[in-house]
């Protein structure tokens, strides 16, 4: 096994382990820094005119938002946010297509901002856990005894 081969193996375990003891709103961002990083890698295929690796990274970009972040809403209890996050997801998948077939980086761009802007919004409102962690007191420290150095 080579180096690239065990760090990969590696990458995938860390990530399957944060997903399996990850709660709901963990995963949800994590979604959202997975088509981060797919956008970045597309930034990097398009700038190195590396057309398969741009492909790749913007085809996995647009499943993280659409069977990721868009398949999760619930849009009969979410209603009218769920509604308007939906049409932005698939707002954000046509300029990922745009972007592939024309090399516009500005729509790569474009993407990452607004995904910048909800994961963000989505950190922002992670749900306090329901009992306050116990609050350990530590008593005042005593005055230090005096040291003595050589003889006694």
């Amino acid at each position: 096994m080579n180096a690239t081969t065990a760090i990969k193996a590696y990458a995938t375990v860390g990530i399957e382990s944060g997903v399996i003891s990850a709660d709901p709103h963990k995963l949800i961002a994590m979604l959202y820094q997975g088509a981060l990083l797919a956008i970045a890698n597309a930034k990097n295929g398009m700038m190195r005119k590396d057309a398969a690796a741009k492909g790749a990274a913007i085809s996995k970009a647009i499943s993280i938002i659409e069977d990721g972040l868009n398949a999760s809403l619930d849009k009969k209890v979410g209603g009218e946010l769920a509604q308007n996050l939906s049409s932005l997801y698939e707002y954000m998948s046509r300029r990922l297509l745009a972007a592939n077939v024309n090399n516009d980086m500005q729509a790569l761009d474009e993407v990452a901002n607004l995904l910048n802007d909800l994961k963000s919004a989505w950190e922002g409102i992670k749900q306090q856990p329901s009992t306050p962690a116990p609050r350990v007191v530590m008593p005042a420290p005593s005055k230090p005894a005096a040291l003595v150095y050589g003889r006694a």
